[in-house]
C-alpha cells in the first residue's frame, strides 16, 4: 500500500516513525505545511481550506489512504478532506478514542487531554470520549510545547517551567491523550512530571492499532520508501526526519 501523511508542520513524523516502525506500508508520502504552522491557533475556516488543498497535492500521487496526523485537521476537517478525496481518509483523534477505549477498562479513569487550542476547543475527544463511556476528563491547550518541541527542548529547565505553568491546577491523571503529534518527543519528561504509572496515549501508535483492525495487511515490508514534501522549506523537513527517524 502507498499512503501519504498530512501534517501541519513537522510533529507527524512522529506518526510516520510508528509506520515505519510497525513495517506497514510500501511507500509513504509525507506532506508537511510548514509555510502556515501551527494550525492550533487557525479558525476552523482557515483550517478546512487548508485541508483540502492537502488533499489537492496528494491528488499528484496514486495513494491508497491518507492519514490525517495533525490533531487539529483531525478534529475539524476530517469530514471535508473525505468529501473531496478519492481514497479512505482517516485522522488520529478517532484513533486516539479507540486506543484509549482499548487500554482503560475503567470507566471512571481520570483522562487529561492535552493539545493545541483549536484541537481543545474542538471538544472532538472529549465528545468521543464520552461516547465510549468516559466522563472523568480533563482537558487543557497547551500549545507552548509546539515551539519547544520545535526547538529541539525535550528536557530540563525551560520543559518543566511549562510543565508548571500549565498543570499546576490539574488533578493528578490515570491517561494522558498526547492530543498534538509533537508531543510523543516530550513523553519522557510528561512521564517524569506525572509519575510513571500514568498511562500516555500516542497519535503514531494509536493510529496503527485503528489501521491494523480497520484494513487487512497482507506484507511486513522490510523496506519502505519514504518521500518528504513541505511548503516551505523542504530541505529543513528532511534534516528533522533523518534525525528523528534515523533514516
Amino acid at each position: 500500500m502507498k499512503v501519504g501523511v498530512f501534517d501541519s508542520g513537522i510533529g507527524g513524523l512522529t506518526v510516520v516513525k510508528s509506520l515505519l516502525e510497525h513495517k506497514l506500508f510500501k511507500e509513504i508520502i509525507y506532506f508537511g505545511d510548514t509555510a502556515r504552522v501551527p494550525y492550533g491557533i487557525k479558525d476552523k475556516a482557515t483550517i478546512i481550506r487548508y485541508a483540502i488543498e492537502a488533499v489537492e497535492f496528494f491528488k499528484n500521487f496514486e495513494l491508497d489512504l491518507i492519514i490525517v496526523a495533525c490533531n487539529t485537521v483531525s478534529a475539524h476537517a476530517l469530514d471535508e478532506m473525505r468529501e473531496v478525496s478519492s481514497c479512505p481518509v482517516v485522522g488520529v483523534v478517532e484513533a486516539g478514542i479507540l486506543a484509549t477505549a482499548n487500554a482503560l477498562k475503567e470507566k471512571k479513569a481520570n483522562i487529561l487531554i492535552i493539545g493545541t487550542k483549536a484541537t481543545i476547543n474542538s471538544k472532538a475527544y472529549e465528545t468521543g470520549l464520552k461516547q465510549v463511556g468516559f466522563s472523568n476528563l480533563q482537558a487543557k491547550a497547551t500549545g507552548l510545547f509546539v515551539p519547544i518541541v520545535e526547538e529541539e527542548i525535550y528536557e530540563g529547565e525551560v520543559l518543566e517551567a511549562t510543565f508548571r505553568h500549565y498543570f499546576k491546577d490539574i488533578t493528578k491523571p490515570d491517561a494522558i491523550i498526547l492530543g498534538c503529534t509533537h508531543f510523543p518527543l516530550i513523553a519522557k519528561s510528561l512521564k517524569k512530571y506525572f509519575g510513571k504509572d500514568t498511562l500516555l496515549i500516542h497519535s503514531g501508535d494509536a493510529i496503527v492499532e485503528q489501521l491494523q483492525k480497520s484494513f487487512c495487511f497482507e506484507t511486513a515490508y522490510k523496506h519502505t520508501k519514504v518521500e518528504f514534501f513541505a511548503s516551505e522549506n523542504p530541505e529543513s523537513l528532511k534534516n528533522i526526519a533523518k534525525k528523528w527517524l534515523n533514516i
